[in-house]
């Protein structure tokens, strides 16, 4: 096999960097919702729920768009769902430019931008980044999976500056154009398929562990992993999606929301980078541990402090506490199933992740509605939190017994 389609190849950090890059613009349309929603919101006369609805598509077809994205992939390598994602985020965020109604935004955000756009930019190029990496597969899913925070860190202050000079419609079109011109090119850099067999051959050689070494089946770990990623993205989605209505709400202005929200996002890679580190050291299920219990305290902290010092403070701190989780999830996979499922199941946890945030953007604006304050949404966050946190000790706890000798 010729070194440059070895894992660990010079080659696999280069694709990383165009994985990183893919990722970081992708993230576009997702945090440009998030952005949005006040102006959104004023234009259409809504709700504060109803304008919360188009992020929730936005997610949800990210979510259900993964698992097709994953297919392609698997069939054609992953440069097909990149180059459809890229074009079809392209068009979408020009389309959302148009839009005469709350409806017609949405539809573009979830089918366009979400399900035929976003979602060829993520769990596909965290899959495929997984199968190019062996020893170092922590660091480099998390260094990938960065992409997504970087583009939290970069997008908002950014939309929200042409926002505040040009208004939301010009900017969309114009990030759309910025989309389609930067991101098609990158994905030339994918055209080469991963490494399986030699990847194949390093987990033959006693590195893998089944769902079975948990006392679990397949389908077993797969659905507990899949939960605990809905509940823990409901928690993290709270602050992400609603922090700069929340700062109007306290009266101040939505330029230092966007502020929280990238420097959420800023400290957040950091934390993925940091992850990955530790996760190459200790292994994905107490990572995952690890993530949790911190975001837990991290939402908590938003309960008695809402001073603008002290929302960057905790913005910083929940940015710090949570990075790791959702790259955690793909390294639990490779960890045990088969190289030949990482592809899809990969995606398909990494989609409830995603719908863990849609499900959680939408509920956090409904509670907000109902109760008249985010008090409640923050509670509501942290018990889904505890979900992951009990899943998570759980399998640990398997883990221990089952490594623990056993009486004749």
């Amino acid at each position: 096999m010729p070194e440059v389609t070895q894992p660990e190849s010079r080659y696999a950090w280069w694709r990383l960097a165009a994985a990183l890059a893919l990722m970081t613009l992708g993230g576009s349309g997702m945090y440009g919702v998030t952005v949005a929603l006040p102006p959104v919101q004023a234009e259409f006369g809504v709700s504060r729920g109803d304008a919360s609805l188009p992020y929730t598509l936005t997610m949800i077809g990210f979510g259900i768009g993964s698992i097709l994205m994953g297919r392609l992939s698997d069939r054609f390598g992953v440069m097909v769902p990149a180059l459809c994602g890229s074009l079809c985020l392209a068009l979408g965020l020009v389309a959302a430019g148009f839009a005469q109604s709350l409806w017609q935004f949405a539809l573009i955000q979830g089918v366009m931008i979400g399900f035929l756009g976003s979602s060829g930019t993520f769990a596909p190029l965290v899959a495929d980044i997984s199968l190019w990496f062996t020893r170092r597969r922590g660091i480099a899913v998390a260094i990938c999976a960065s992409g997504n925070y970087l583009a939290g860190a970069l997008w908002p202050p950014v939309l929200q500056y042409f926002f505040d000079g040009y208004g939301w419609r010009a900017t969309f079109i114009g990030a759309g154009l910025f989309v389609l011109f930067a991101g098609v090119p990158l994905t030339l850099a994918l055209r080469r398929r991963p490494p399986v067999h030699a990847l194949a051959a390093a987990a033959g050689g006693g590195s893998h562990a089944s769902p079975r070494s948990l006392g679990l089946s397949p389908n077993a770990l797969f659905v507990l992993l899949c939960t605990s990623g809905v509940a823990c993205c409901v928690a993290m989605s709270m602050p992400q999606v609603h922090i700069v209505a929340y700062c109007g709400d306290l009266g101040f202005a939505a330029a230092r929301g966007a502020e929280m929200l990238s420097l959420m996002l800023a400290c957040g890679i950091v934390s993925r980078l940091a992850s990955g580190w530790i996760c190459d050291r200790i292994g994905g299920l107490r990572t995952l541990l690890l993530g949790a219990s911190l975001q837990a305290v991290a939402l908590a902290l938003f309960l008695p402090f809402d001073g603008l010092g002290a929302l960057y403070v905790v913005s910083a701190l929940f940015g710090l506490f949570q990075g790791g989780i959702v790259p955690s999830y793909a390294i639990i996979v490779r960890e045990h199933f088969p190289v030949r499922e990482a592809g899809w199941r990969v995606g398909a946890v990494l989609t409830a992740t995603l719908l863990g945030m849609a499900l959680g953007g939408w509920m956090s604006g409904a509670i907000f509605d109902f109760a008249g304050s985010y008090r409640a949404a923050f509670l509501n966050g942290i018990g889904w939190n505890l979900v992951t946190i009990l899943i998570a000790a759980e399998l640990l706890r398997r883990t221990r017994h089952r490594a623990s000798p056993q009486p004749i």
